[in-house]
């Protein structure tokens, strides 16, 4: 026998008694009651149900208020307490309109009005529960869980509705078992084992009473490692398990504790001739006592007579335990529902049959005398309230439920859920344990699926090259823009570093000293050949163009400064410009003076007169035109597609380099090919005129430079296009240096050395001679 369905049924004695005791709530009508117990079977319940559905059993005769004497058959049905006889039950009272109000029938199926248009219930519907269950789960960081039910409508539909919630907040499951007490032992054990084996650390526990009794005892047999327990209303706040404290720490929702007033005597108020009038409460008693009721009819499993000294009020079981009166409140509120239904359809003056008292439960919505709101939903479900328990140890050791926070689906979306007390975890720890199949990706990771295993089982792998994650547990990274780098921890994007040839780096340095140095050298050969300007060997081969030459080999060495420091839209149309107009200028004059050796040979022959074609006008005109080509060339670039300064992020992941963009690709390589041809214009002039006879024959001298000037340049293209960032700007100045210097040093240091160091050789007289070159 069930003691606390036993109290179950008494509670709506004692609120009948209450109602027929009032003025205000059906005066002058006592309504009558029969209990029945279905012994938690289907096919009893639905014998019951078939009972009150033809009539068979008269409940009450009464007189209501407009003194008509009225008989009914049975108006209402309060029960049944478990989800599966509650089905069967609404199934065929459904079809007949009587209405059923259930204190404990949670399963959410039966808020389904088309298969059960007479069922209500004040214990709120499985889909708040599972949905609540599942939030909380996601609130305090589990997403490693396991889960096991009552193979039965209760457990299976919560379950599935609990499995539902927990998928859309990103929870896994490792294993979902079912088990019912009337299954083989062997599937009790096989469960159990899977318990014990799992990684998962929080267990979700959807069981009714009586099998989760079962599985704790099967698991105390040989204890698994501590597990949380997630548990549902019906085991949660189920004094009985207390005394395992394995569940230590367990949390779950459970119907609100509760108090009303005078229940606790009444059901204490019962003596052994009252017990004699019902089976039930004799049953009771004997089975309390252990003894025979004196007076009985039949005989009784116990030998021993009862003789009046046993105390009800020294029991303690579930029938006396009103400490908690939790789903007796349920039973309280549903007698009161079906009272003031009946109320109503009285007062209203409408006829009398269970058909208006079910419209008018729809309608129902009052408070009780111990301050409880009675109302039902569309679906006969009332707003969901629930406590949530936590099983805590007292200073004496003993495990006890304290509330530690509520539930309430009334609030707004967000808001359901407070708590107003510290959890005392399993095993009594301060700590939320920690359940995850995975330990979370910390920021400069992503998450990537483990190959057959749930989403939350999953493997950290470090953001690819250019890539951050700057949260925990990223499903992707995310790639940083062209001009950000992530961090060696890959959590961030950084300003990547900026690169250019600029002044104070090393080898901005060496080069600036080295263009200043050739710039200060072709300065002081200017000096020198200034000071000796009247000298043959400064006189000869047309001294305008050598100073001319000096004038531009000066302005070489300087445009190689324009290439350093950090480009902008002037400095880059100006490098490439001043360096091609310059160049150019510095080969016409060179080319200038190789024809002009070459011319002045030819006149020597009898009867040439090939000076007088080229004379000074002449020269002047050649470096004027072969420049001026140059200049229209750039301006031509300048004015279709002038190069401008831009930020190079491809070269480089991890920097920037700032640069000149040629801007027009044709422009670039024709001034470069206007000065190769005239370079190599100049070398083979030079070439053909290196034999002719003197001792200062400048032709090998400006064959040699055009060598040291064509073979610098021919190894510039390739240098220049693969060198790296600010190593491209370098080679260009080195070139630029690099064809100056043998400019310089081939076509006027064996002049300065005569000058400085041989002025005897300074002659008209030598320079005609044939043993100069005897020194070099």
């Amino acid at each position: 026998m069930d003691f606390r369905e036993l109290r179950f049924a008494r509670a709506m004695e004692f609120t009948i008694h209450e109602i027929n005791n009032r003025t205000d709530l059906l005066p002058d009508i006592t309504l009558g009651y029969q209990i029945y117990d279905s012994c938690s079977a289907v096919p009893m319940a639905i014998k019951v149900a078939f009972q009150f559905a033809n009539g068979l059993v008269p409940i009450f005769n009464y007189v209501n208020s407009c003194s008509k004497s009225v008989a009914a058959a049975v108006p209402a049905l309060v029960g049944e307490s478990a989800s599966t006889p509650s089905i069967s039950m609404a199934r065929i009272l459904g079809l007949f309109g009587i209405p059923q109000v259930s204190n404990y029938a949670t399963c959410a199926c039966l808020s389904d009005k088309r298969q059960f248009p007479a069922f209500f219930r004040t214990v709120p519907s499985d889909e708040h529960q599972a949905a609540a269950l599942a939030r909380m789960v996601k609130f305090f960081g589990w997403t490693w869980i396991g889960a096991v039910r009552s193979d039965s409508d209760y457990g299976n539909n919560g379950m599935a509705a609990f499995l539902k919630t927990a998928q859309e907040e990103g929870i896994c499951v490792e294993y979902s078992e079912a088990y019912y007490r009337t299954q083989p032992r062997s599937k009790l054990e096989r469960v159990a084992n899977v318990i014990r084996k799992s990684t998962a650390r929080v267990i979700v526990a959807f069981l009714a009473s009586g099998d989760m009794k079962f599985l704790l005892e099967e698991l105390a047999r040989q204890p698994p490692p501590p597990l949380q327990w997630i548990g549902s209303e019906t085991w949660i706040i189920e004094t009985e398990f207390l005394r395992y404290n394995m569940c230590a720490g367990a949390i779950g929702f459970g119907i609100p504790r509760s108090v009303i007033p005078g229940l606790p005597e009444f059901l204490l108020d019962l003596s052994p001739e009252q017990a004699l009038q019902s089976p039930l409460l004799m049953e009771f008693w004997e089975r309390s006592f252990s003894c025979s009721l004196k007076g009985r009819t039949g005989s009784s499993e116990f030998l021993r007579e009862c003789d009046g000294s046993e105390d009800i009020r020294a029991l303690q079981n579930p029938y006396t335990d009103t400490s908690q009166l939790r789903v007796t409140n349920m039973v309280y509120k549903a007698t009161y529902a079906i009272a003031h239904a009946i109320h109503g359809v009285i007062c209203s003056g409408t006829l009398y049959l269970p058909l208006q008292i079910l419209n008018r439960l729809k309608r129902v919505n009052f408070t009780t005398k111990n301050g409880y709101q009675v109302s039902f939903d569309s679906n006969g479900d009332p707003v969901a309230v629930y406590e949530l328990i936590n099983w805590q140890f007292k200073k004496d050791g003993a495990l006890n439920f304290v509330p530690v926070g509520y539930y309430d689906s009334s609030k707004p979306r967000g808001q359901e859920f407070r708590m107003n007390s510290a959890i005392s975890w399993v095993g009594g720890q301060t700590e939320v344990p920690v359940s995850v199949c995975s330990e979370s990706c910390p920021p400069g990771t992503r998450k990537a699926v483990q190959k057959g295993r749930p989403v939350c089982c999953y493997d950290c792998i470090p953001c690819a090259e250019g890539e951050i994650s700057n949260k925990t547990d990223s499903l992707d990274c995310l790639r940083c823009s062209a001009e950000l780098w992530p961090n060696t921890k890959r959590d961030s994007c950084l300003p990547k570093s900026i690169e250019f040839l600029s002044w104070d780096d090393t080898l901005g340095i060496i080069l600036t000293v080295f263009s200043v140095t050739g710039a200060f050298i072709a300065v002081c050969v200017t000096a020198v050949f200034y000071k000796h300007r009247a000298s043959p060997i400064v006189r000869a081969n047309n001294s305008e163009l050598s100073f001319l030459l000096l004038f531009s080999l000066t302005l070489c060495f300087l445009c190689s400064l324009t290439f350093i420091g950090r480009p902008s839209e002037w400095s880059c149309m100006l490098r490439h410009t001043v360096f091609g107009i310059t160049f150019v200028l510095c080969i016409s004059c060179v080319l200038g003076k190789t024809i002009v050796v070459l011319m002045a040979f030819r006149a020597t022959l009898p009867g040439s007169n090939v000076m007088k074609w080229f004379g000074l006008p002449q020269q002047r005109l050649s470096v004027l035109a072969f420049t001026l080509i140059q200049v229209i060339i750039c301006v031509l670039w300048l004015t279709i597609s002038p190069p401008f300064p831009f930020k190079n992020v491809k070269h480089y992941k991890d920097k920037i380099i700032l640069e000149c963009g040629l801007g027009s690709d044709v422009g670039f390589w024709a001034v470069l090919g206007y000065i190769g041809f005239l370079a190599v214009l100049c070398f083979i002039l030079a070439f053909l005129a290196r034999k002719l006879p003197d001792n200062f024959n400048e032709a090998k001298f400006i064959t040699f430079s055009m060598l040291i000037f064509c073979a610098v340049w021919i190894t510039f293209i390739p240098a220049y296009v693969s060198s790296p960032g600010k190593f491209t700007v370098a080679v260009e100045i080195f070139a630029i240096l690099a064809s100056s210097f043998g400019l310089i040093i081939c076509i006027f240091a064996p002049k300065c050395f005569i000058i400085v160091f041989r002025p005897e050789q300074n002659t008209k007289k030598h320079l005609m001679g044939k043993s100069f070159l005897s020194w070099y």
